[in-house]
């Protein structure tokens, strides 16, 4: 059982994406993702990033893979060609396995879509959501799922603005059933 983390930006109607891209720039929010994805406690290790082929087919190409992660790509597309050191799984159980922390990999970050999302969310070994909340609604057509039954509130951002969106930094944990 791996224990991962989802890292998202989402407005306030839950929508992450519009026609497979963010329909905000944000570069705190950038910044504030590469942190969280890429620090490890022990430098001897990295991060596993775990996305569904639309994510990956979304990153601007110059940062395709993310560099200092490790990319775990899911798809079902056997012939999809990646560059490499990007490793590719069928599902998010084998995805999990190939980003399980090691010698090599310290933490594993589920970054995307809404269908990983989907199955992310549920499960047991997801405890922590890193969220950036924009404070303002875009025409998506893409969303995260519902997720306050199952996660509570640890601590918030103050607010921050840049290019005229309000957004905060958030951070949700899974809760703990008595």
């Amino acid at each position: 059982m791996t224990p991962f983390s989802i890292v998202v930006a989402m407005d306030q109607d839950r929508g992450i994406g519009r026609d497979g891209k963010l329909p905000w720039h944000l570069k705190c929010d950038l910044q504030h993702f590469k942190e969280i994805t890429t620090q490890t406690r022990d430098r001897n290790k990295h991060n596993a990033v775990i996305m569904g082929r639309k994510t990956w087919d979304s990153l601007p190409s110059q940062f395709r893979p993310l560099p200092n992660r490790i990319n775990v790509v899911i798809t079902r597309n056997p012939n999809l060609e990646f560059p490499q050191g990007v490793l590719r799984a069928d599902g998010l159980e084998q995805a999990l396995v190939l980003g399980a922390p090691s010698s090599a990999i310290e933490s594993v970050y589920v970054i995307g879509g809404a269908q990983i999302f989907e199955q992310a969310i549920v499960r047991k070994e997801c405890r922590k959501i890193y969220l950036t909340q924009i404070l303002h609604s875009f025409d998506c057509d893409t969303f995260f799922p519902p997720f306050i039954d199952h996660f509570q509130h640890e601590a918030s951002s103050p607010r921050y603005i840049e290019n005229k969106i309000f957004y905060l930094l958030a951070e949700y944990s899974r809760k703990t059933t008595a």
